[in-house]
């Protein structure tokens, strides 16, 4: 099939004089006549590449046949003239665009399974060919639709496959390399499939058992893989302009949900950062913008301790908006705050409200900010005690001595501080033995900072010297 070769002859004259004479057999009830004399000239148009009387005639004959009802003879016509020797790329096209604008109103008139044989029509005429990869992936994507309402529906024999199938039948579609579809389809058509990814995943961690699936490559741990590929192929900078609001609010709605599935707290506060930034959001004050802000403010304190983490939470605790916030606002304060906090305090101040909202309603996120709390406060022990009592820290930190020395262990094997446990002593050193060399260095900084000093005192008593001898004179 190619559109290449050069027109031959132009049969519209014919064409144009034949249509008449289809169209009034096809009405008086002579439908297999008037396709075999459409069919007939077809076949001469074909083959004189005359695209426009070829496109005429193809749709006329599809046309005649959709509205006579007579829905096998419409199948096979269109999977007939798609499989003609020489078929031209754009006749095809046309009459695939033209069968695909009757799929709602025949669903509605004629009932599903009608509707379902035009659509497995579309796909098996669409297949392999990459000029109708656009019209194969708009009839896909209704497919898709249909199996998962079978899903939710509550008669429905096995909804779980419906599901699956759903799913399936999207995710074979590689429409990032769709060069006929627009961006904004595409970035649609990547979210659906995220969509049902995530509906599928969920399906299979509640069957198998959540703890199960952070580990091993069972439950919904593959979808879940191929939620975060999905959100790679979607342009963050496309999202940004402000007639795509809507996707933009999507996408991040279904990467939050991919990050808190892995209890990737420091993700979730980037995600709802860009939430929050979006212009009809951060203009709702008191509604999403209130909530994508509080979201923020408790992730980036359940975040463990990074660079980019503080970053973040320091530019968050200047942010003017925070302060309207007074409960966020001061949690935050907390953490960039080089002060001891104990938990004891933090549960009688802050415990009554974050437990009821949903980030804190399930048990292990207020562990983990137990735990944030806990690392702050060895953080600041270590910045301010070069060596303290095993005993002095566990009183510091609300924890037994056991639980004091699996915290400091593991924040030593992270590289979060330097400490060094002389367990038979009950000392715990928070300064590194330093070499004579790391001695000679630091005295030979002071040095130079010292002479540095004194060079710029003699210059300016100079200056001054000069200055007063000036006025004497």
């Amino acid at each position: 099939m190619s559109d290449n070769k050069k027109q031959e002859k132009d049969y519209t004259a014919e064409v144009d004089a034949l249509l008449p004479e289809a169209d009034s057999l096809a009405k008086s009830g002579k439908l297999q006549e008037a396709l075999d004399k459409i069919f007939a000239l077809e076949k001469l148009t074909r083959n004189a590449a005359d695209l426009s009387s070829t496109t005429k005639l193809a749709k006329a004959a599809i046309q005649h046949s959709y509205d006579a009802r007579d829905y096998p003879l419409l199948n096979s016509t269109i999977s007939l003239l798609s499989k003609k020797h020489g078929q031209l790329k754009a006749a095809i096209q046309a009459f695939v665009e033209q069968v695909i604008e009757w799929l709602p109103e025949i669903k509605k008139r004629d009932g599903e399974d009608r509707w379902l044989e035009l659509l497995e029509t579309l796909r098996t005429v669409t297949e392999g060919k990459i000029f109708l990869e656009t019209p194969r992936a708009r009839v896909t994507l209704l497919l898709s639709q249909h199996h998962e309402t079978l899903s939710e529906s509550p008669s429905a024999k096995d909804p779980k496959e419906s599901l699956q199938t759903a799913s399936d039948l999207l995710s074979d579609l590689q429409v990032e390399t769709y060069s006929s579809m627009e961006r904004r389809e595409k970035t649609e058509f990547i979210l659906e499939q995220m969509r049902l990814l995530i509906k599928v995943a969920r399906q299979k961690d509640a069957e198998l058992g959540k703890e199960k699936t952070k580990d091993l490559m069972g439950g919904g741990e593959a979808e879940w893989v191929k939620v975060r590929v999905g959100g790679r192929k979607v342009n963050e900078e496309f999202l940004k302009d402000k007639e795509n609001e809507d996707l933009k609010l999507k996408y991040y709605d279904m990467m939050i949900q991919h990050a808190l599935q892995r209890d990737e707290y420091l993700d979730v506060a980037k995600y709802y950062y860009k939430v929050w930034e979006t212009p009809s959001i951060k203009e709702d004050v008191n509604g999403k913008g209130k909530a994508a802000l509080e979201h923020i403010a408790y992730y980036i304190v359940l975040a463990p301790h990074t660079n980019e983490q503080s970053d973040m939470l320091h530019h968050l605790f200047i942010d003017p908006a925070l302060p309207k916030l007074e409960l966020q606002y001061n949690l935050v304060k907390c953490f960039t705050t080089q002060e001891l906090m104990r938990w004891p305090g933090i549960e009688a101040i802050y415990g009554k409200f974050l437990r009821k909202t949903p980030v804190f309603a399930q048990e292990k996120r207020w562990e983990d900010l137990h735990s944030r709390v806990v690392e702050h406060n060895i953080r600041v022990v270590a910045a301010y005690y070069t060596r303290i009592t095993i005993d002095r820290l566990s009183g510091l930190l609300d924890l037994s001595q056991k639980e004091t020395e699996a915290v400091l262990s593991r924040l030593v094997v992270a590289g979060m501080v330097w400490a060094k446990t002389d367990r038979p002593a009950g000392v715990i050193n928070f300064r590194a033995k330093r070499s004579a060399e790391d001695v000679m260095n630091d005295w030979s900084s002071d040095m130079q900072k010292l002479l540095s000093l004194v060079e710029k005192t003699w210059m300016g008593m100079n200056a001054a010297q000069a200055a007063q001898s000036r006025v004497k004179s």
